[in-house]
C-alpha cells in the first residue's frame, strides 16, 4: 500500500548562482518498507528528504504523504501534518536536556494534545520499553550514552504512531555496536509493526541491509 509518492520533483538553488540540485524526481514508497537513501555527497539526498519531510515548500512538482496531497498548504497546516504523520530521527539526537528521557518522549505528543497527559506518559512508556530502555525513563536525558539517547529519541519519533520515520544519517554518531543495535531496531519497527522508514546514510553496510536502496546522482534517482 502505497504510503508516500513525488512526481516530477524538482528544485532549484539560487546562491551563488542558479543550480538546479533535483531533477524529476518520482519516487513512490509502500507502508512497511525500509528505505535507504544513498549517494555522494552534493547529490542531492538530503536535500530530497527535506523536501519530502514536508519541511522545504520551495520545489516543483507534487507531494502526497498518507493520501493526503501536500503541494502548496501553508506552513502552520504542514507543521500540524508533521507532528502527526512523520517522525524524526537525525544524526544527533536534539534531545532537551533539562528533561527527563520520559519527558522528552511525550512532547510530540503533548504539542498533538489527542490524549491525556497520563494516557501520553502510559505511551510513551511503552514505546521506551520497545526500545529497551525503560529503565532510564526517569532520568535526565543527558546522563544516557549516545547509543541510549538515539533510541530514546527513535521512542519520541515513535510516539504519535507516524505514517513514516524519516532518519538523516541516524548511525553517523554511533560506534559499531550502537549502530547495529539501531539499525535491529528499525528492522523490527518495519517487519513487526509495519512502520515505514527512509534513512539518508553514507553507511553502505547500513544501506545494504535495508529492503530498499534509492540512489542518487547529481540530483536524478539512478538505481
Amino acid at each position: 500500500m502505497e504510503v508516500l509518492a513525488t512526481r516530477n520533483i524538482s528544485k532549484y538553488f539560487y546562491e551563488p548562482e542558479k543550480f538546479q540540485v533535483l531533477k524529476d524526481i518520482t519516487l513512490t514508497i509502500n507502508r512497511g518498507e525500509f528505505l535507504s537513501l544513498v549517494g555522494k555527497s552534493g547529490c542531492g539526498k538530503s536535500t530530497l528528504m527535506y523536501v519530502l519531510s514536508t519541511m522545504d515548500t520551495d520545489y516543483e512538482g507534487e507531494l502526497e504523504i498518507a493520501g493526503q496531497k501536500l503541494t502548496g498548504k501553508n506552513q502552520d497546516t504542514l507543521s500540524a501534518f508533521r507532528n502527526e504523520h512523520i517522525g524524526f530521527v537525525f544524526q544527533f539526537h536534539y534531545l532537551l536536556p533539562e528533561f527527563t528521557v520520559l519527558q522528552n518522549v511525550m512532547i510530540p505528543a503533548l504539542k498533538r494534545n489527542k490524549f491525556s497527559p497520563e494516557e501520553i506518559e502510559h505511551k510513551a512508556m511503552e514505546r521506551l520499553k520497545t526500545l529497551g530502555v525503560e529503565q532510564h525513563a526517569h532520568k535526565p536525558s543527558n546522563k544516557l550514552s549516545g547509543g541510549q539517547q538515539q533510541r530514546v529519541a527513535i521512542a519520541r519519533a515513535l510516539i504519535n504512531d507516524p505514517d513514516i520515520i524519516m532518519c538523516d544519517e541516524p548511525t553517523g554518531n554511533l560506534d559499531s555496536y550502537n549502530t547495529h543495535l539501531v539499525f535491529d531496531i528499525f528492522k523490527q519497527l518495519t517487519h513487526e509493526y509495519k512502520q515505514t522508514i527512509i534513512a539518508v546514510t553514507h553507511d553502505d553496510e547500513f544501506a545494504s541491509k535495508t529492503d530498499r536502496i534509492v540512489q542518487m546522482s547529481d540530483g536524478h534517482i539512478v538505481l
